[in-house]
């Protein structure tokens, strides 16, 4: 890898904009002292301290716009409305979960009362039916405040704060009365066409199954089989992540090419497809991420420029933390942020270590991935969910795979029901089994014993053993490079040719 002028402004630009959460910049003297680098910058005539100055001055930046958006997140009209009833105009931003005694589901306020207002809430309806995604919906409400911590150490409270979230709406009574229109409209209509013919004619756990699978939804599927999946390391295979949108933008540009209608149109139409995608499932971190890193991937190549993965992956970190600094904290956003450098640099090793061995190309890339996923990811996993799983390589090499033809299946699916719905059916009918694959695979994995890690002597000891093996390898890979005369720094090319495919890049 070689760094570039933008790696180290795009890094001081993500430095800065996470510095917000620890402590507020004053803006006035924010923005001053970034002039002041900037003027240092320019008089100064070393090429790398004029880099460092301009590091400053762009990291000093980011900690005055993120100071600035926090500020504006934090900033609540409904709180200042807790404990009132109202009637109120909200709009459902996503699909309800149902608890045991009520179901939940994001919202945006439009107006409480006679006020106009424009918040995000958490909603709390009654158990019984619930309203689709995206629509408008009058009802009568009381606001309470969010929970704090409780005895399982969850903080309802700063969860929902860092959404910008600052008040819980419990809905008495509602009816709906519309539905949103524009982009969010567009992304509404594709996911209902996604649930609805990408698992045509199917029922029960099968269903259930395919529309985790592609629509990222697990509400369906029991605890004892979620449970399976987290402790096999699969439960990102229930989210939408860089692999799913790799494989629907490498799918439809495949389809162009046999079309016959040239490499051009293929990039756009992988393009409009991530994009389209990413509207159907929700921009939930890893999307952005994956649908940013195709796009840019897509017009680098239409503009026959150089792709550069390590600028695609701060563009899309900037631009989250950019839109609000609490991503920093999203869960979502720190498994995709720490799996994807790890596929970049910790792949290619595993990859090289496995050619002396009769192993195929295809088998060796995706141990690679799963390993470097499964390294990278473990703290994560393990701080936000108090587990780590010890199978996550062997599962995903066996589970991967069928997922990915799942999903391939279940889009193809959806293509065909609206002309074809005898064939649709056929194909789902098809999809179902594989769909029974992947379960069983989490079953399988997620089963054995000592599958998964939860107590914290365990996890100290297996970090030890993690550090010690990468520091052995990383030296050894290190010294094996100059012996076969290769560059230190180089890497195999990405596979799957130029585009958004082989950008957007597989992550948790």
């Amino acid at each position: 890898m070689t760094v570039r002028r933008a790696h180290v402004l795009g890094a001081s630009l993500c430095l800065g904009l996470a510095a917000a959460t620890a402590a507020r910049a004053p803006l006035d003297a924010a923005m001053a002292m970034a002039a002041a680098a900037v003027a240092g910058a320019v008089v100064i005539a070393d090429g790398h301290l004029r880099l460092v100055g301009l590091a400053a001055a762009v990291a000093l930046f980011g900690w005055a716009w993120g100071s600035e958006r926090l500020t504006a997140l934090d900033r609540s009209v409904l709180e200042r409305q807790i404990g009132t009833f109202e009637r109120a105009l909200v709009e459902v931003q996503d699909d309800s979960r149902s608890g045991s005694y009520e179901q939940r589901a994001d919202g945006l306020v439009l107006r409480w009362g006679g006020r106009k207002v424009h918040e995000p809430v958490l909603l709390e309806l009654p158990l019984g039916r619930s309203p689709p995604r995206g629509a408008r919906l009058s009802l009568l409400g009381s606001l309470r405040v969010p929970e704090g911590p409780a005895s399982n150490g969850f903080d309802e409270a700063a969860w929902l704060r860092h959404q910008g979230i600052h008040a819980v709406l419990r809905v008495q009574s509602w009816r709906v009365v519309g539905r949103r229109g524009g982009v969010e409209g567009v992304g509404d209509r594709l996911d209902r066409w996604l649930a609805e013919d990408s698992a045509s004619g199917l029922t029960g756990d099968r269903r259930a199954m395919i529309e985790a699978i592609v629509l990222g939804r697990s509400a369906g599927l029991g605890q004892t089989l979620l449970a399976d999946f987290q402790a096999s390391g699969l439960y990102h295979c229930l989210a939408v992540d860089g692999l799913k949108v790799t494989a629907v933008g490498g799918g439809v540009a495949m389809l162009v090419l046999l079309a016959g209608l040239g490499s051009y149109a293929a990039q756009a139409g992988a393009l409009l497809a991530v994009v389209g995608y990413a509207l159907a499932v929700g921009l939930h971190p890893s999307v952005v991420r994956a649908t940013i890193a195709a796009a840019l991937a897509s017009l680098a190549w239409l503009a026959a420029r150089q792709r550069d993965r390590w600028q695609a992956l701060l563009v899309g970190a900037a631009l989250l933390l950019a839109w609000s600094p609490y991503n920093l904290f999203d869960a979502g956003f720190q498994l995709s942020f720490a799996a994807v450098p790890a596929i970049f640099v910790v792949t290619p090793r595993v990859v090289r270590f496995l050619d002396g061995y009769p192993v195929p190309h295809g088998l060796a890339q995706l141990i690679g991935v799963s390993t470097a996923c499964g390294l990278a990811t473990a703290p994560v996993t393990w701080f936000q969910f108090r587990q780590i799983s010890l199978v996550t390589v062997p599962a995903n090499v066996v589970g991967v795979p069928i997922v990915v033809e799942v999903l391939s299946l279940a889009l193809v699916t959806a293509l065909v029901a609206p002309v074809a719905p005898p064939v649709a059916g056929a194909l789902a009918q098809v999809n179902g089994w594989g769909a029974s694959l992947v379960a069983l695979c989490a079953r399988a994995f997620g089963g054995l014993p000592g599958a998964q890690i939860t107590s914290p002597a365990a996890a100290a000891a297996l970090a030890a053993c993690a550090l010690g093996v990468a520091a052995y390898a990383w030296l050894r890979g290190g010294r094996a490079r100059p012996e076969a005369g290769l560059p230190a720094d180089r890497e195999r090319p990405a596979e799957g040719g130029p585009g958004a495919a082989a950008a957007a890049g597989p992550d948790r």
